[in-house]
């Protein structure tokens, strides 16, 4: 098990009381945690543990720079035999798994901000492994006795860029309400959206995803004009976020995707082999995009998190944008010790910038995420 928390941001924050606001603020990430499910596996493991023999299947495997990933997987029978899992029993999984994780990645976020989980304001929850209503909004706030007037919103179904695109909203949410606390969480139980056969396409996933979830709070600057701060002992304080720019590549919205398997009875996801190269190309004209509204150039940058989609992805959009190894080195090791954990991937990477201790005040830092559409979303933040 995974249970992370880097030093405290932010003073505590007692529960929230009603207060008045003037204007907007400047939203900030005051805290981050992660949480995964409690067994891994390495590659190895997995090849025996689903008795996969075909040469191709384990080259995949095997040449994934991946080292271990957390997951949930099926039981085997006393032959050892895996035991195959009807979609109703997916679906059971994702909402333990993600309530789990979920709630763990949470309140290491909360400790990490020293923000009591009584404060929250707003819960935004984002996953693609499981469809569940009510949503993991609800069923979160339930659980974890957050208030029950807590503003929510659940974003489904959108992928490994999802994390992007929510923390967009949630930021622009955090400004509009400055002293007032969002929080969002990544979950993917990815454990749940298995398929077992012996195609090369469902290979390629099997060996790529991993089970995690990754939260972070924001807190939008207090207007010293007017602002009553909603329980705030101290302005808050980590990377603003300045900006974002998106990119769909239209042409291959059909390159990352779930299908419905009538065989198997349940989702099967598909990504394109092309895809990593597709990604590359169009990385370029999203990022400088993102830097010109900011008159800033790549070089200006000083720490880069991209999302650990796979070891072709990471090589495509490096040479892309010119980035050093050194660059994307917590998107290659979260790749190494997590595998993909889709939407929350780059929220892990973040998580091992902030170990490092490294960030100096003026820096700045790109967040990039890909995922189907097909999309690229990139944000811009500011120490």
């Amino acid at each position: 098990m995974t249970l992370s928390v880097s030093p405290p941001a932010v003073g505590l924050l007692a529960p929230r009381t009603p207060g008045t606001r003037t204007g907007t603020g400047t939203a900030r990430i005051v805290g981050v945690g992660t949480a995964t499910t409690d067994t891994s596996y390495t590659q190895s493991e997995l090849l025996d543990h689903f008795a996969i023999r075909d040469p191709r299947v384990r080259s995949v495997f095997l040449n994934s720079a991946i080292e271990q990933r957390h997951l949930a997987v099926p039981p085997r029978d006393a032959d050892g035999t895996c035991l195959p899992e009807a979609q109703g029993e997916l679906l059971a999984k994702h909402r333990r798994l993600a309530l789990d994780m979920g709630e763990r990645a949470i309140r290491a976020c909360l400790a990490n901000a020293g923000i009591e989980h009584t404060a929250i304001d707003y819960l935004c929850c984002v996953t693609t492994t499981g469809f569940l209503t009510p949503g993991l909004s609800a069923l979160l706030i339930r659980e974890m006795g957050i208030l029950p007037d807590t503003s929510r919103v659940d974003v489904v179904g959108m992928g490994c860029n999802a994390g992007l695109n929510a923390l967009n909203a949630v930021s622009g949410w955090a400004a509009v309400n400055p002293g007032k606390v969002a929080v969002m969480l990544c979950v993917e139980a990815c454990s749940a959206a298995y398929v077992i056969d012996s195609t090369m396409r469902t290979a390629v996933v099997n060996s790529l995803f991993g089970d995690g979830a990754a939260a972070v709070a924001l807190v939008a600057d207090p207007q010293a004009d007017g602002f009553s701060g909603f329980g705030t002992l101290i302005p808050p304080t980590g990377p603003r976020i300045l900006g974002f720019a998106s990119h769909l590549i239209t042409d291959a919205v059909d390159a990352m995707r779930y299908d419905w398997d009538d065989q198997q009875g349940k989702f099967s996801f598909y990504l394109d082999p092309q895809i990593p190269y597709v990604v590359g190309s169009h990385a370029e004209q999203v990022v400088d995009r993102l830097l010109t509204g900011a008159r800033l150039r790549r070089s200006d940058i000083a720490h880069w998190l991209v999302h650990s989609g796979g070891k072709k992805v990471i090589d495509a959009v490096r040479v892309n944008l010119g980035l050093t190894r050194h660059d994307v080195r917590h998107t290659t090791s979260v790749l190494r010790d997590f595998g993909n954990v889709s939407s929350g991937s780059f929220l892990f990477s973040y998580e091992r910038l902030l170990q490092e201790g490294i960030t100096d005040a003026g820096d700045y830092g790109v967040m990039m995420t890909m995922g189907p559409g097909s999309t690229i979303e990139t944000a811009l933040m500011q120490w």
